[in-house]
């Protein structure tokens, strides 16, 4: 839901691990604390402090590696009489940026954890420019639209575009063509950019990035880019027999957090600069083995003058041969966690699982509560935020349908194909079988994808700690692992009840096929369902020729355990053993029985039936269908309307006479509970007909009338 101008509090699960986290690390000399500019607590008159290390006139690198003995670095610059003073950070509502490189589903995930980290901690306004491929952009857009977090300003640029400029380049790093795209940013940035801070999507703020920017301070006049030292000995040559590095100064730099100062850049010549470097040492070297890093490296290792060293806490990097412990046994405070290993926090090192706690709070950190304004600060409110804020406002918190209200005004944060997911190639009469479901329905999906052999697109209805259960649950299934033809859409959990009919638009708005099957999780469909309805869309000539709703019938049973008929014979045969009903037919008899199961015991060919009231049977219908009603929320009439929409639309109702699906038993829902339970969620659910109904009747005059004299008929409860 839009945030309504109050912060929001940290949950007590996470808010107690930072705290463990803090006290680990915060582990400076007491006697040492003085207040900083901002007013907190540091320790950077001690010894321990991580002094800036600087590059002197004879071009080596004097950093953390040569307090441990390494003959080819320096030492901390301890000379002085006391460090440096704590850089004072940039005004509050100054807009800080950030560019990051995303190109996949997988990055999508990762850099939405390193967003929420950002968020954590932030202060300032924050402005995030996106190197992205389709797929990272199409998720990332539809992400930060339905996160709605102020002072949030996103920017998109086209990956594929940059390819050319970088694909000479042999590159062996597992990150590709994208692992190169950081050398070209200066370049495609906006020209009135300054300064930006460049971020790997694997690394996990544990701080204020407000005061990694106040390190622009510390830079001389020459220098343009920011970094921190490697913290392994790769470019030292001596991890293995023959290896190679690239060349670099000492032990060189990480380039997973970078402060670049664009202008300068522009104006010593970057472009060529890097270029003229990489042609160079490629002459003697096959490849890139860490993309970009190599480049910057050698450019460096060439210009000692344009670096900025960074203190080791600004880039605390966990890969297999780390030596980030000489990092955090000296330091007071880390700043960064860099998870820069192809096994990212899979890796095995000594700390690795104490810095995973860290990572894992975050990964499933709700992010609705990142939605808070940053008081203080004037900052442009997006027209539909604008007007969601007045429609929240105008609510009336003593109405007995309030939460209903609230719900429909809620905007879920929507991940789209949170797992990786390859579309089927484009077939004439292809089908995606799109539903919706919760974390307690999980258990259907193997059952579903034995049945269902064709594409299918579900909306899961989680909170951020569930998402990370599901891939989890994913994962380890060899069934749900094997298919790469469903795509699952994550809708974040918020609110009191079910957005049934809002999950059912996110799965249908992601279906690319012609035609979907709108079905729900806790049906099973015949196994031949998916070929026999393509055929019949064909026979049927549907499409340009004929508007039509292609209804499957729908039966369940009563039984945990039944063999599945494989055909229509042995269906019926077990619907007059009593082992199968018609659905609902004891419950609601009025949502199936215009299907008229009598004829289609008999049926040979698809016949015609009119709508009636409350009917609402599974349809196969064009992929521009009209959408499901959002009002409809929880339990209650939520395919009733759109059924009647489709018929308002003139949409012929086809029932099939070999298709079926089978409903499985289940526990109820909470929300189909307190509709059995609350007379005052009946009403509510009433007074939401009759705004569908005037809505209609608005829409489609007179031809509209007969719905409400339906409506307005004595029903039996639902």
């Amino acid at each position: 839901m839009l945030p309504r101008g109050r912060p929001r509090a940290l949950g007590a699960a996470a808010l107690l691990l930072l705290l463990l986290i803090g006290f680990f690390l915060l582990g400076g000399d007491p006697e040492c604390e003085r207040l900083e500019p901002d007013g907190r607590a540091g320790d950077l008159g001690c010894p321990r402090c991580p002094l800036t290390p600087r590059v002197p006139s004879d071009g080596r690198l004097r950093g953390a590696s040569a307090l441990h003995g390494d003959p080819l670095a320096g030492h901390w610059d301890h000379n002085r009489s006391a460090c440096d003073p704590w850089p004072q950070l940039p005004p509050k509502c100054e807009l800080l940026h950030v560019a990051i490189v995303c190109a996949g589903h997988n990055s999508s995930r990762e850099v939405i954890t390193l967003v929420k980290s950002l968020l954590f901690y932030r202060k300032n306004p924050l402005h995030l420019h996106l190197v992205t491929d389709a797929v990272a952009r199409n998720i990332l857009e539809t992400l930060f639209r339905t996160w709605m977090v102020p002072a949030l300003g996103v920017s998109f640029y086209h990956a594929e575009q940059l390819k050319p400029q970088i694909s000479w380049i042999p590159n062996k790093h597992y990150s590709g063509l994208y692992g190169l795209m950081k050398l070209v940013l200066p370049g495609i940035l906006p020209p009135g950019l300054a300064r930006v801070i460049v971020l790997d999507t694997d690394v996990t703020f544990a701080s204020d990035i407000a005061e990694l920017w106040a390190l622009f301070a510390h830079f001389s006049d020459k220098q343009v880019i920011g970094l921190v030292e490697n913290q392994s000995d790769w470019y030292l040559g001596n991890l293995w027999k023959n290896h190679r590095p690239w060349p670099a100064l000492g032990r060189g730099f990480n380039t997973g957090v970078i402060l670049l100062w664009l202008d300068r850049l522009r104006q010593v010549g970057w472009e060529q600069m890097w270029k003229l470097t990489a042609q160079r040492e490629l002459l003697t070297l096959a490849a890139t083995s860490l993309a970009d890093q190599d480049i910057f490296n050698a450019v460096i290792k060439e210009h000692p003058e344009l670096v900025q060293p960074l203190p080791c806490v600004w880039n605390v990097q966990l890969s297999d041969h780390t030596r980030a412990e000489h990092c955090y046994s000296e330091a007071a405070d880390l700043k960064v966690i860099h998870w820069n290993s192809p096994k990212k926090v899979r890796v095995k090192n000594k700390h690795a699982g104490f810095f995973r706690n860290f990572y894992l709070t975050f990964l499933g950190y709700d992010g609705n509560l990142l939605r808070r304004e940053l008081f203080g600060c004037p900052s442009q409110t997006l027209p539909e935020a604008e007007q969601l804020q007045r429609a929240l406002a105008q609510l009336d918190e003593e109405d007995a349908c309030f939460e209903f209200r609230q719900q429909q005004l809620t905007v879920h944060r929507v991940h789209i194909t949170f797992l990786p997911h390859k579309p089927p190639p484009p077939r004439p009469h292809d089908i995606t079988l799109v539903a919706q479901l919760s974390m307690d329905r999980l258990q259907m999906l193997e059952a579903l994808c034995r049945h269902w052999p064709g594409p299918m697109s579900l909306a899961l209805y989680l909170t951020d700690a569930e998402a990370q259960q599901f891939l989890h649950f994913v994962e380890a299934s060899p069934v749900l692992s094997a298919r790469q033809d469903v795509a699952y859409h994550v809708v974040y959990r918020e609110g009191p009840l079910y957005p049934v009919n809002q999950l059912r638009n996110v799965a249908l708005a992601q279906a690319l096929t012609p035609y979907v099957f709108l079905s729900d999780i806790d049906f099973l469909p015949a196994y031949s369902l998916y070929d026999y309805l393509r055929a019949s869309i064909e026979q049927l000539e549907l499409g340009s020729r004929r508007k039509a709703a292609l209804v499957v019938p729908a039966f369940e049973t009563l039984r945990y355990r039944f063999t599945f008929p494989s055909s229509k014979a042995e269906l019926l045969a077990l619907l007059d053993s009593g082992l199968l009903y018609t659905f609902r037919y004891h419950e609601w008899p009025q949502g199936h029985a215009p299907t008229d199961y009598a004829r289609w015991r008999e049926a040979q060919a698809p016949y015609r039936v009119q709508w009636a009231a409350d009917y609402e049977p599974y349809v196969v219908v064009p992929r521009d269908c009209p959408r499901y009603d959002p009002r409809f929320v929880g339990f209650g009439w939520n395919k009733v309307a759109h059924i009647v929409e489709l018929d308002a639309q003139e949409f012929e109702l086809l029932v099939l006479p070999e298709a079926f699906t089978i409903h499985l038993p289940h526990a109820p829902s909470l929300d189909i509970s307190r509709f059995r339970s609350s007379s005052t969620y009946r009403d509510c659910l009433q007074a939401l007909k009759e705004e569908f109904h005037q809505d209609l009747s608005r829409r489609y005059g007179a031809a509209a009338l007969k719905y409400l004299t339906a409506l307005q008929q004595p029903r039996s409860p639902a």
